[in-house]
């Protein structure tokens, strides 16, 4: 018999603010990790601190920003007015106090709820705000939302602003580190949507005059149809044109200055207005799918008093554009209505090449009706006993709290499925098991992800044949042996998605699985490590010839190992795709016997018994079974 447990008034108890950030953190940020997704904890914290340096510039006050990350400790300052110097410690560690709440004051801010600098307060180990104001300064210092000292009025001379340091404490995100990559993306996009704003990061300048014609611009990869369109009114502010080479759709939308990289009612209304608009010009009733193919686009809207669907604001769930404003869906879809129409009409060689695009899409896809039905089928009916998938519980587009843990392993052979299918999490990982290499996709039409068994099963079980909206896994993880083969089976993956999900990678889905090369253990201690210099750092602190394994492949690993290994501290490298032209780096690495390959190649080649030789001398150096 179960002992019962006492449940009386000696149970309940009230946690202070900090304390409630700390221990679900999750309800404030999202999610944890170490820095390896774009959508980790410690981004959102940086991206708090900047919401508020960025509803001071919306209010013309400011048009410069500092920031500086060093390692783990982030300094951001702004020239606004600063914080009140009397509710300094107020502001930064009391829920439900700020400005933010007169809607007045900021009528259209991105974060409305007083909690954002609260959350970067009380998650990081150290946390310093300072306000310069009225010829005067103060500043109060915190650790882990716990006040340590507040300073007294002094004099300065300094602009007015604030200033904000903070370090993200690693007891609550590990040994985490910032990728500049994802930091010079968010600051992109502010810049982008903040014209006439400077942000000076790391000794880089951002900075935009043209808003989404320049995010457009740096973010396409290939030849387009026409030149971009760019249409901008009160409050809405939209860039367009078509792709001549990638298949599906790509938007970057926002609201308030918030990247919603889940998109939500706007994004929505934009899809049904471009398709709308579109037939009412050229009065013909095409399919949505033929309009959208290809299509590119950037919408930023602002609204009133904004409701996200979580604390991150990643998915828009807004229906009004503000209390006494029209919906969403009507006031984007009058926008395009009146200024895509007149656009087209005074540009007829755009709607000439729009019109092409449909119909070419329409000829396409009617090529692809009779395959698309039978992959369908075949998908359908393997999903009843499809020995590839390993499927979870939890997916990405389900309303779980977990969803943004669910990951799908793809795996090279039966052994190494096998391995991580005994020890994975069911509830929010998942295995796909490729059978041998998959083939190479560059240069293909889509027909081939129907007609490839293996192509169409992975489609399915990421459920992306119409777009990345209904995704069922936020993070795909590639995970294949650090060889030969493993690498080749790596970039035939890789240019699979590139090729015909270009999204999944730009939005920060995509990962290689790292899995230690050596363990190096002695009677007491076992040590995994991924480099030759994590190998030698652990050989010097064992010491006395501990024992030496090199792992060869993911099958030689034990589950029992696994476990450690695809668990929360597990190691993923994120697949980020920077401003080179994918159809150049694709058909760099995977066209037919390019030239340029084979120079490289020839003028790189390791003569086999040298190599061989080398790794004689370093296994017998190490001891390497």
């Amino acid at each position: 018999m179960e002992k019962e447990v006492k449940y009386n008034e000696d149970s309940i108890r009230t946690l202070e603010w900090n304390e409630h950030i700390r221990l679900r953190p999750g309800m404030y940020i999202g999610k944890l990790g170490d820095g390896s997704s774009p959508d980790d904890g410690i981004y959102i914290l940086l991206k708090e601190t900047l919401d508020n340096c960025i509803d001071e510039f919306v209010m013309g006050n400011g048009k410069s920003i500092d920031i500086t990350i060093k390692e783990k400790s982030v300094r951001v300052r702004d020239y606004g007015r600063g914080i009140p110097l009397g509710k300094l410690v107020d502001v930064v560690s009391k829920i439900n106090t700020g400005a933010k709440y007169d809607s007045e004051a900021f009528k259209k801010s991105v974060g409305l709820n007083g909690v954002g600098t609260k959350a970067v307060n009380a998650l990081s180990s150290h946390f310093v705000v300072q306000a310069f104001r009225d010829n005067q300064t103060k500043s109060a210092e915190f650790s882990k939302g716990k006040l340590l000292k507040e300073d007294k009025l002094t004099a300065s001379d300094a602009r007015k602003g604030t200033l904000v340091t903070f370090t993200p404490d690693e007891a609550i995100f590990g040994n985490y580190h910032f990728i500049n990559e994802y930091v010079e993306k968010m600051l992109w996009n502010y810049a982008y949507l903040n014209t006439g704003l400077t942000i000076n990061y790391n000794g880089q300048k951002f900075h935009s005059e043209n808003g989404l014609l320049d995010l457009l611009t740096q973010n396409i990869n290939g030849p387009i149809l026409y030149p971009t369109i760019h249409l901008k009114g009160y409050d809405i502010e939209v860039a367009m044109t078509h792709s001549n080479q990638q298949y599906g759709e790509e938007y970057y939308s926002f609201v308030n200055g918030q990247h919603t990289t889940q998109g939500g009612t706007h994004q929505g209304a934009f899809r049904e207005a471009v398709v709308k608009t579109i037939r009412d010009f050229f009065k013909k009733d095409f399919e949505a799918v033929d309009v959208r193919t290809s299509i590119i686009a950037a919408v930023s809207i602002k609204v009133q008093e904004p409701v996200f669907e979580s604390q991150t604001k990643t998915k828009l769930g807004s229906q009004e554009i503000g209390p006494k404003g029209p919906s969403v869906k009507s006031f984007i879809g009058d926008f395009m209505k009146t200024e895509l129409d007149n656009f087209l009409h005074k540009n007829p060689e755009v709607a000439q090449a729009i019109l092409q695009k449909i119909q070419q899409s329409e000829r396409e896809r009617k090529d692809l009706q009779g395959i698309q039905k039978l992959a369908r089928e075949r998908a359908k009916k393997s999903n009843l006993h499809n020995k590839k998938l390993r499927d979870c519980r939890v997916h990405f587009n389900s309303n779980d709290e977990r969803k943004l843990d669910t990951t799908l392993f793809i795996c090279e052979g039966d052994s190494a499925s096998g391995s991580i299918t005994k020890t994975r999490d069911v509830n929010t990982q998942a295995v796909f098991s490729l059978k041998g290499k998959p083939l190479n996709a560059f240069g293909l039409t889509k027909k081939i992800v129907y007609e490839n068994e293996e192509f169409n099963l992975l489609q399915a079980a990421l459920n992306i044949e119409d777009g990345i909206e209904n995704l069922r896994y936020n993070n795909i993880v590639v995970a294949t042996d650090a060889d030969v083969d493993g690498m080749h089976i790596r970039l035939l993956l890789m240019t699979f998605f590139l090729q015909f999900f270009p999204d999944l990678v730009k939005n920060g889905h995509v990962y290689i699985l790292q899995t230690p090369l050596f363990r190096v253990r002695n009677k007491k201690e076992t040590i995994y490590c991924y480099s030759d210099q994590e190998r030698k750092a652990a050989i010097a602190k064992l010491g006395s010839k501990p024992e030496i394994t090199r792992f060869k492949g993911l099958g030689e690993i034990s589950p029992d190992e696994f476990k450690l290994f695809i668990g929360k501290d597990m190691r993923k490298d994120p697949v980020i795709i920077g401003k080179d032209q994918i159809a150049e780096l694709l058909g760099y690495f995977m066209g037919k016997n390019t030239q340029e390959r084979q120079d490289f190649i020839i003028e790189n080649l390791v003569v086999e018994k040298d190599l061989v030789e080398e790794i004689e001398k370093i296994e017998k150096e190490v001891g390497v079974k």
